[in-house]
């Protein structure tokens, strides 16, 4: 496959700047793999697609306030940082992205805060625009971190064309997020309410969690047109023993196990093991799925509508068939329905 082949026209009134006001109120385009057949629900309908005994997988991964305003020491400039995750709790360290990246020099000092409480000194360049920081604070590590946190901002997708605001902190999360650690949400369960996961469970549709913690390697350009060439950046997951049981448990039944987020389907089939399996896996992927790739353990798939050349685009392509889910693209354009991790959503079944 070649980039150029996940190339559409997508108007930007398309790119949902905010969310629905109810978590599964959104619209929900269902596509049907065998037929090829495309239906228009809402998302709550979903709970009619599932039977007891099936297994619905979610990423309990939790995104934490990233984007941080701070100031240069002596010139003032005013400098952002994007935290991507912490390197050394003892000493404070963090892998971070700056920017404007060329007014900073490894020695510089950063103030964060109205009050210039919160310093950091950068001490390595790890890229042309990510650096080390090592934060100067005396407390302890749980004070620390509720203070750099304070002053964080939600870490919206790029695309969403406005600031961040405190509602978002709520709305860009899952009501099951629990393990920190991601910068980017799994967008697709953020379309689940208690209520109906309420209602799933009582129709005796089951659930467990995988952790992967989502990265901005979601969201990098790919600057080549072969896609084998491309390296996706490594990202922290785990699949416990408990999880692959279950999944494992559910496949041997003759149930289905549904992916909620390319995410979740990632980090699935990084953990495969033969004959349809998974096995219990703790580390890093940079597994990068684009078609053809044949699915052993996930037999449904909730996800977002993506944008164009996106890493996500080409995972729900791969599992739904790159012909059948470009044409469900260009109905979902046609329809109206909203891109992007704020949008609609859209359920791939056999």
């Amino acid at each position: 496959m070649k980039l150029s082949q996940f190339k559409f026209n997508l108007p930007e009134n398309l790119i949902a700047q905010h969310p629905t006001e109810e978590r599964d109120a959104c619209r929900m385009m269902v596509v049907h793999r065998k037929t090829g057949e495309i239906e228009h629900r809402i998302f709550k309908d979903i709970l009619g697609y599932f039977d007891e005994g099936d297994l619905m997988v979610f990423n309990n991964t939790r995104v934490f306030p990233a984007r941080l305003n701070g100031n240069k020491e002596k010139t003032g400039a005013q400098i952002e940082v994007f935290l991507l995750r912490e390197l050394n709790a003892d000493n404070k360290l963090w892998d971070v992205l700056v920017e404007p990246a060329r007014k900073i020099r490894i020695g510089n000092k950063l103030y964060f805060g109205e009050d210039e409480s919160l310093v950091a000194e950068v001490i390595d360049n790890t890229t042309s625009r990510g650096r080390t920081l090592r934060f100067l604070y005396d407390g302890p590590h749980d004070e620390f971190k509720e203070a750099l946190y304070k002053l964080g901002f939600t870490p919206l997708p790029e695309y969403i064309k406005r600031d961040a605001t405190e509602q978002d902190a709520e709305d860009y999360q899952t009501i099951y997020a629990t393990r920190e650690g991601a910068v980017v949400a799994p967008a697709a369960g953020i379309h689940f309410s208690r209520e109906l996961l309420k209602r799933l469970e009582i129709k005796g549709v089951e659930e467990d969690f995988i952790t992967v913690h989502s990265g901005l390697g979601n969201f990098r350009d790919i600057d080549v047109e072969d896609l084998t060439k491309h390296r996706m950046d490594s990202e922290q997951m785990e699949a416990t023993p408990e999880l692959v049981a279950h999944v494992n448990g559910v496949k041997d039944s003759g149930h289905r196990v549904c992916a909620v987020g390319t995410s979740v389907l990632r980090g699935i089939a990084s953990a495969v093991s033969m004959g349809g399996h998974m096995k219990a896996y703790s580390g890093w992927t940079n597994k990068f799925i684009f078609p053809p790739y044949e699915f052993t353990v996930t037999d449904a798939l909730v996800t977002n509508f993506h944008l164009p050349y996106s890493t996500m685009l080409m995972m729900a392509t791969a599992f739904g068939g790159y012909d059948l889910i470009m044409k469900a693209y260009q109905e979902a354009i046609a329809e109206g329905y909203r891109f992007g991790a704020y949008g609609d959503a859209m359920l791939i079944l056999d």
